[in-house]
């Protein structure tokens, strides 16, 4: 069978846009088993309430997505995978360790953003994320109704001129 390449995208994390400012993304690898792969190519992944935990100690730390539902594969048998398993990413050395200090100090969370296919390994997106307080997620939405109602005028005075 060919290698596949170029990059398709599985799930995306909306919410998170919503919920949390993201300051830095990263893309990290996950540790998965055989019929986790084969539900992830069917697109039967949830992002929604999962999150990343730093685990481990100071000097060696690892991330890990908990949280994250990936249905089980319908001809998995009894090799089956727990659906709510927590998962280990691989990241280099150095970005788990910046993205470990960045949550022990300055309180950020990380959360996943999107997971996909890239050349044939399955990846997640990871971002550092700053909570929302309500009239932010507000102002948000008036930003995006007011850029909606600009681009609507635009559109319209365009076709009372011919």
């Amino acid at each position: 069978m060919a290698r596949e390449n170029g990059i398709k995208r599985v799930a995306e994390n909306r919410k998170a846009r919503h919920d949390y400012f993201i300051d830095d993304t990263y893309e990290a690898g996950i540790v998965l088993v055989g019929t986790e792969v084969k539900s992830l190519r069917e697109g039967r992944i949830s992002l929604r309430d999962s999150y990343v935990e730093v685990k481990g100690p100071a000097h060696a730390p690892e991330l890990f997505l908990v949280g994250a539902h990936i249905s089980p594969f319908e001809q998995g048998n009894i090799w089956n995978h727990e659906p709510l398993r927590v998962r280990k990413l691989l990241l280099h050395k150095h970005q788990i360790e910046r993205i470990a200090q960045r949550v022990r100090e300055r309180g950020y969370t990380v959360v996943p953003t999107k997971v996909y296919f890239k050349d044939g390994r399955a990846k997640i997106e990871i971002g550092m994320a700053r909570g929302k307080k309500l009239y932010d997620k507000r102002h948000d939405m008036a930003d995006r109704d007011a850029k909606r109602d600009m681009e609507r005028a635009l559109r319209g005075r365009g076709e009372d001129r011919r």
